[in-house]
């Protein structure tokens, strides 16, 4: 890995709000959790709700600096400030990957597949 990455600070007011978000996941956030990234103890770490500047990530792998976003019906009108967001977590030379709560039920194989290839694009990016 990389040793010249940045340390990534966050903005210390989101931590209750982080907190209470890692109790009621939504359903898409418990598949993905339970059936992949939980599920798979040879893969990189993830944690949930992960505070990131002002922002919280669904999930993250701070190895690779690497976070998942499930866009549910709470992102729906948020475009552009997920945009925003995105750019600005960036920034902080982290990767993040999107997957919808229709991708997480309707093709959880596709999901899976397609964070392996993530993962290791990923891991190829920081190792350069």
């Amino acid at each position: 890995m990389r040793e010249d990455l940045p340390y990534i600070a966050y903005n210390g007011s989101n931590k209750d709000r982080a907190k209470e978000n890692r109790r009621p996941m939504t359903r898409a956030e418990q598949r993905i959790w339970f059936e992949i990234l939980q599920a798979r103890p040879e893969w990189y770490k993830f944690i949930r709700q992960k505070m990131i500047s002002s922002f919280i990530l669904d999930f993250y792998c701070s190895k690779l600096l690497l976070g998942i976003e499930i866009d549910g019906d709470s992102h729906i009108g948020k475009e552009i400030y997920d945009a925003i967001r995105e750019h600005k977590i960036r920034k902080q030379w982290i990767k993040i990957i999107r997957y919808s709560n229709d991708d997480i039920f309707e093709n959880i194989d596709w999901v899976y597949e397609n964070l392996l290839k993530e993962l290791l694009i990923r891991k190829q990016e920081l190792n350069k």
